[in-house]
């Protein structure tokens, strides 16, 4: 029965794969709407399918350079023949998940759009199938990776003893992660700058400037930020939580052979990912709500299904861990539901920071009574004061699932028991990632309502959409960021635990000195929590060098096109020139970031070894988690204060209190949707990549 536990991952990402195309043809069968509404929403999809496809142009270079690069490493005994191999398909998985999801996103807009002229009700749930595809997708695809990738090394190996051969496969299956993470940094980044240099620069100088509403079809960038919305949130969302997803279980099966549970401590998380497929679609059958619905109610339509996920899961992974660890190792259970309750914290901590139903952004939404600036500090006050409750809630479960599966007496165990957290946090990602993504969906709803002249009632319906979109957007953001911390912890105890099986292999005496007064521990250590920083500077500049290029095309056709801002009949913006100016500077801006994740751990290696190594994987784990927290509440609260004065509060649309307000939400765009999310990609990239050139790095480091 044990070994016939194996065949629930490709079960499960089969199910998880059928039902996604099941939802597909639902959410097809609505009508997009009428004639101006179907041409918006072609666009928006023709333009998000151009830029993807010069994306993964651009970024086929760098794989098939990194291809050529790890078969030297293998052609030189430093890796086995299946890395590259592993690099790739992780790589080509993640840049697919997020195809499929953005692809079915910008099908689903108009009909949304559509479903709310009638009923808010039809358009929650045909946005939230619509974000079921995406989050069905990412886990289906990622549990079909994972299932090939196993069966394959479990047939070349058969000849091995079990601990050996479960050793080999583990080890191998952690380096596709690098793909995974390599392409989910370059959709994250790329689609941030995109999306967020698109949206800043229709910001100032549609809203700002010109005073016209948001989604104005007279401001030649709306195009190009409903665009913007798809291919990254949507395109670098579902290329980024593949890679946790996979990288939390295969961090998981390579620490239960340290752990002493061989095989049956494999099967335990790619089982409990299977039952989470069969949870998370039972969840999302109760998703719905009534007619007259609040921002409250509509909230619990989704929380609802997420809990009965989250149930559910309890209660199979109680039967998953006794079955294959037995009751000797229960403790293991416990370990999974603190990674379920993390989850769950984490979700409605983030919900407090970042919707206008409470305190906090309400705060900032009253300081923008007294200016700009007041605005701005806080914003900042908010995400920094919401790291406190974020973090205690990691740093409690990890230490609970470290002690409650035996820590104490055997450190492996304890490692293994955080692993299953992880996995337990992600199990349900299904529908989580699926509340997430339905926040993109209406927001582009919302603009083909404006873009297409609907009637207040269907515009209001689609904002209150809108606005529960940008919580759970929020909530989403700080689901990825919890979710990374616990994985890059395990990835770090697996980069430990492959160092020593290097040097076993090799026959060289390991001793490590992880001390914090070791120099080249400190040194790692040091440099670790600069790279957030660095690289969030990167970022932030592309997005403002971006919108500034926005901002003088926008201002130029408004100057140059006689007509187009008073809104004369004949006078048409040139959406397309907006849409190339942001595509031609994503994909620019994109390398330095993406050349700083990557190379990072390699130089520190060769200079500083092993020691320095896992300083630096420390130091980003530890920086990088409490930046991007930070930045990701400080946008979303910054981003619901501008949504809740434009609901007619505090002065309403174009006060002086909603003109700060937009300054604040400018200020977050890039917190929130560029450096935030690209941050969690960023300290488990490193420590993938510290993976992968692992063999290298003991064999040639300085010192």
């Amino acid at each position: 029965m044990t070994s016939s536990l194996i065949y629930l991952a490709p079960i499960g990402s089969l199910i998880a794969l059928f039902y996604a195309a099941y939802l597909t043809i639902v959410v097809k069968r609505s009508s997009e709407g009428t004639d101006v509404m179907k041409s918006i929403a072609a666009a928006i999809r023709e333009g998000a399918r151009a830029y993807l496809r010069r994306q993964y142009q651009a970024v086929a270079i760098f794989f098939v350079s990194m291809f050529v690069l790890l078969y030297i490493l293998v052609f030189l005994g430093y890796i086995n023949v299946f890395v590259p191999w592993a690099f790739i398909s992780g790589g080509a998985f993640s840049a697919l998940a997020g195809f499929i999801g953005m692809t079915m996103a910008t099908h689903t807009s108009a009909r949304t759009t559509n479903e709310a002229r009638t009923s808010l009700n039809a358009a929650l749930r045909v946005a939230f199938a619509g974000g079921s595809v995406m989050g069905l997708t990412v886990v289906g695809l990622g549990l079909l990776d994972l299932s090939i990738w196993y069966f394959l090394l479990d047939w070349v190996y058969r000849d091995l003893a079990e601990v050996a051969r479960i050793q080999i496969i583990t080890s191998t299956m952690l380096n596709f992660g690098m793909g995974a993470s390599a392409m989910a940094l370059f959709a994250r980044v790329g689609g941030g700058i995109y999306t967020k240099g698109a949206d800043v620069g229709a910001d100032l100088v549609g809203k700002v400037e010109a005073g016209i509403p948001e989604d104005d079809p007279r401001n030649p960038a709306v195009i190009a930020d409903n665009v913007g919305d798809n291919v990254g949130d949507i395109a670098g969302l579902g290329a980024d939580l593949y890679e946790s997803y996979v990288g939390s279980i295969v961090a998981t099966c390579a620490l239960a052979v340290a752990a002493g549970f061989g095989a049956r401590g494999v099967l335990v998380p790619l089982t409990m990912a299977a039952v989470g497929v069969i949870a998370s679609i039972i969840g999302m059958g109760f998703v719905r709500t009534g007619e007259k619905a609040d921002q409250g109610e509509l909230l619990k339509a989704l929380r609802r299904g997420v809990l009965v996920a989250g149930g559910i899961i309890a209660i199979v992974s109680w039967i998953v861990i006794v079955s294959l660890l037995g009751w000797e190792n229960f403790g293991m259970y416990f370990a999974v539901l603190f990674g379920l309750i993390a989850g769950i914290g984490i979700g409605f901590s983030t919900e407090y920071y970042t919707s206008s139903q409470y305190k906090a952004t309400k705060d900032v939404a009253n300081s923008a009574l007294t200016g700009h600036a007041t605005t701005i500090i806080q914003g900042l006050a908010v995400g920094m004061y919401s790291i406190a409750p974020f973090t205690i809630i990691i740093v409690v479960a990890i230490l609970a699932a470290f002690f409650v599966t035996g820590g104490l007496t055997s450190f492996n165990l304890g490692l293994y028991g955080v692993g299953l957290a992880a996995v337990g946090m992600l199990s349900t990602l299904g529908i989580t990632l699926a509340t997430d993504a339905y926040g993109p969906i209406a927001d582009n709803a919302g603009g083909i309502a404006e873009m297409s002249h609907q009637s207040p009632e269907v515009r209001q319906r689609t904002d209150a959409l809108d606005s529960l979109g940008n919580t759970t957007a929020a909530t989403g953001k700080g689901f990825c960021i919890g979710s990374a911390a616990f994985t890059a912890l395990a990835l770090i105890a697996a980069y430990r635990e492959q160092v020593f099986l290097i040097a076993d292999d090799l026959g060289i005496p390991l001793v490590l000195d992880l001390s914090i007064i070791n120099p080249k521990v400190l040194g790692g250590l040091m440099i670790g929590a600069m790279l957030p920083f660095l690289f969030s500077s990167l970022t932030m500049n592309a997005v403002g060098r971006t919108a500034q290029s926005v901002v003088m095309e926008v201002r130029r056709q408004f100057r140059e096109i006689a007509g187009l801002l008073e809104g004369k009949t004949g006078a048409k913006a040139d959406y397309a020139q907006c849409v190339d100016i942001c595509a031609k500077a994503a994909l620019k801006e994109m390398v330095a970031p993406a050349a700083v994740a990557i190379c990072s751990p390699i130089v520190i290696g060769l200079l500083l070894g092993v020691e320095g190594v896992m300083g630096l994987l420390t130091g980003s784990l530890l920086s990088g988690f409490t930046l991007a927290v930070m930045m990701a509440n400080a946008g979303g609260s910054w981003d619901n204060a501008k949504k809740y004065i434009e609901e007619g509060n505090l002065g309403g649309k174009g006060s002086d209190a909603h003109k700060a307000a937009v300054t604040g939400d400018t200020v977050g765009d890039p917190f929130k949707d560029t450096c935030g999310p690209s941050l969690d990609i960023l300290i488990k990239l490193i420590s993938m990549v510290s993976l992968v050139f692992a063999s290298f790095i003991v064999q040639n480091a300085l010192f």
